[in-house]
This record gives structure tokens, C-alpha cells and sequence, in this order.
């Protein structure tokens, strides 16, 4: 495994600015589960980070605000596989796929306006679901 983890081409973070905690994972482990620290957690100081410029820690710092506390560190768990490595793994992964997300390059929406067809579309299904209603309406003098 290399030592730096690449989320976009222009970015790449050392994987001595990632901190991980281990304690015993809950669920079913067998004999192993009141042993083995299996769950582990992932603790990523954005707010402290020398690799992200300042555009990106606000990017990340907006976008990932759930999963990041009052000191702007980020937080992210992983209990699923009974090996500690294996969670290590999908602590990463999932690391990088949040920063990838969120410093994504987002296109700005173009307002448009609906076709007069999608207009016709529209009135005519409700025409139809209003008949639909009138149909089953009981009328009191054909019983």
C-alpha cells in the first residue's frame, strides 16, 4: 500500500495526516468478539490540514458538515468485516470517496422553461384522473 492516498488529480494526502482509533466492534464475532478491537475509526483534521488549500477545506467543510465536529475534524467508522484490517480498508475508501464528492466540480444549473407538449401531457393525465374521480361517484338518483 503507498503511503499517500490520491482523491483528485490534483490533490493527494500522506497517510501520516490520518489518525485511527480501534475498539471492540458490536454484533456477532464469536469467541473473539470481547476480544479483538475490530471496529475502526478514521479521525481526518480538515480544518488542520497542510494538503487541502483553504478553497478546499470551505468546500469540505460545507459539503461534509454531518460528519465533522466544532474543530473541523472528521470523523468516520467501519465495523462491517470482523478483521481490523479489512475495516481500515473501508474507513479509507470511504474517505476518499467523501472528499472526492465533495470537491467535485459542480455545473451550474441552466433554468429552463417546460414544452408546451410536457404542459399538454400534464392537463390531459389530469383530465383523465378527474374523469376517473367523476366515475365513481354514486349519484343518489340512480340507485
Amino acid at each position: 500500500m503507498s503511503s499517500v492516498l490520491h482523491i483528485t488529480s490534483s490533490l493527494q494526502i500522506p497517510l501520516s495526516e490520518l489518525r485511527f482509533r480501534t475498539s471492540r466492534s458490536s454484533g456477532p464475532g464469536g469467541q473473539n468478539v470481547n476480544k479483538l478491537e475490530t471496529r475502526v475509526e478514521l479521525v481526518f483534521d480538515v480544518a488542520g490540514s497542510p494538503s487541502l488549500s483553504q478553497v478546499q477545506k470551505n468546500i469540505c467543510l460545507t459539503h461534509l458538515a454531518s460528519r465533522i465536529d466544532a474543530r473541523g475534524i472528521l470523523h468516520i467508522s467501519s465495523q462491517k468485516s470482523r478483521s481490523q484490517w479489512e475495516n481500515k480498508q473501508l474507513v479509507i475508501g470511504k474517505l476518499v470517496g467523501l472528499l472526492h464528492g465533495a470537491l467535485k466540480v459542480r455545473r451550474n444549473r441552466v433554468k429552463t422553461s417546460p414544452t408546451r407538449s410536457s404542459k399538454e401531457r400534464r392537463v390531459q393525465s389530469k383530465k383523465k384522473h378527474g374523469q376517473k374521480k367523476t366515475m365513481r361517484k354514486i349519484r343518489l338518483g340512480d340507485e
